[in-house]
């Protein structure tokens, strides 16, 4: 595809451009400025295309172009893995922080950030730019791991489930609003959970204790559709940051109903 960047309006003042640089790393505003014109006029290409792209191609491209490097730095924090492995382990998560899912999680990362742009088309290249541009982001996809598999953990949930986990909240009707709410949601619309005849005691408890089947694909899927990117890395973050962020008790939680105790 040709660009005749000379009939493009690069028109943006001295101060305009000084403003841009300043918002790049020193290393890649050096950089940027040492390149002579004929190599300006590429890396001038490369940002249109990537602009004039779809999210989805753009997503494709950032996922070629940057996992190699990403997952060389991800690697390397092992401070921050130990503390998602930890985590995974005490939800009984059974997800090994393997190469090959770390690679997964970036190309979903990027694929995630893409259906985003229907909601917040201007967080798109900040949300997936920030992982490369910015090394002290490199735990991101760790906390965006962390987040995600919990959310998946929710989904495969009963309600009856649900009602356990947000009553060991501190802040239930928050932890409510936020997560189980438009999981549940997600399961009327998508008919998964058919809460029929919910007024009728019976009828209830048959929906409310019913465990979703839901394949891994799909489930991935709704994941995506129902949170964001940064809903989900927020969430991993929180969690790494403060063990008390999201009280956590899987006997009590995952116990056959036929034990639990009214009181």
């Amino acid at each position: 595809m040709a660009i005749q960047l000379d009939l493009m309006p690069w028109n943006l003042e001295e101060s305009q451009v000084e403003k841009m640089l300043d918002k790049l790393p020193p290393e890649a505003r050096q950089w940027a400025e040492s390149l002579h014109w004929k190599q300006r006029r590429y890396l001038l290409s490369l940002c249109y295309l990537l602009c004039a792209s779809s999210p989805d191609v753009q997503g494709q491209f950032l996922d070629e172009y940057t996992a190699d490097g990403l997952l060389a730095k991800i690697v390397q924090d092992y401070d921050t893995q130990a503390k998602v492995k930890y985590f995974l382990n005490s939800f009984h998560i059974k997800a090994e922080l393997s190469p090959d899912l770390l690679r997964s999680y970036i190309k979903q990362f990027y694929i995630h950030s893409a259906q985003d742009v229907r909601r917040q088309p201007e967080k798109y290249l900040e949300s997936a730019l920030r992982l490369v541009i910015s090394p002290e982001k490199k735990n991101y996809i760790l906390n965006y791991i962390l987040g995600f598999e919990f959310i998946k953990m929710m989904f495969k949930m009963s309600w009856l489930q649900h009602e356990r986990l947000y009553s060991l909240q501190s802040n239930q009707e928050d932890f409510y609003n936020t997560y189980i709410k438009p999981i549940q949601h997600a399961h009327k619309i998508n008919g998964i959970i058919n809460p029929k005849d919910r007024d009728l005691f019976f009828a209830k408890r048959s929906y409310f204790v019913q465990k979703p089947q839901i394949g891994e694909k799909r489930l991935n899927e709704l994941a995506m559709l129902t949170f964001t990117t940064e809903t989900i890395s927020h969430l991993g973050f929180s969690i790494v940051r403060n063990i008390q962020h999201i009280p956590f008790d899987y006997d009590y939680i995952f116990q056959a109903e036929q034990e639990r105790t009214f009181i």
